[in-house]
């Protein structure tokens, strides 16, 4: 059995899948955000100048411009708050997803980087997974184990 698994408490094992479903969830959401956020900042910073806008007949407007006019919205601030905010939700689900499978600190700041460095929150998450649903399998096989055992 992998040494990682035998740190996870008994009662945490059925709470495994549940966070790594919303850990899985949370890095997707963040990574698609902050790649458009790297598009936007792409667009604003570049000789382009540009940004989105949602209405008013324009996607692209020149920087400084969108969603100044009414029915318009500013869709490059959007997607910076948007987010930043679900940054934090990441996080959360970061945070529960460690603390369950009681990784040591540098795995929740290496998965806490995968939402703030581009790609990198899908490569995390396809590893963290994996990682959290195999010591699921082996811990649950186990039990089933020590159950027949008992018997």
């Amino acid at each position: 059995m992998a040494h990682m698994a035998l740190t996870v408490r008994t009662r945490d094992i059925p709470k495994i899948p549940g966070a790594v479903k919303w850990y899985r969830v949370s890095a997707y959401i963040t990574g698609v955000l902050l790649l458009a956020l790297v598009a936007e900042m792409i667009l604003k910073y570049t000789p382009l100048h540009l940004e989105m806008q949602l209405g008013g007949g324009a996607f692209f407007v020149p920087e400084g411009t969108a969603g100044k006019e009414s029915g318009t919205f500013n869709l490059s601030i959007g997607i910076l708050i948007a987010h930043g905010w679900l940054y934090v939700l990441y996080l959360f689900t970061d945070f529960r997803l460690w603390s369950i499978m009681r990784w040591k600190p540098i795995r929740f700041l290496l998965i806490a980087l995968g939402g703030v460095i581009p790609f990198m929150s899908f490569v995390v998450e396809h590893r963290m997974q994996k990682i959290a649903m195999d010591t699921h399998h082996e811990l649950t096989a186990a039990q089933q184990r020590e159950k027949e055992a008992a018997r």
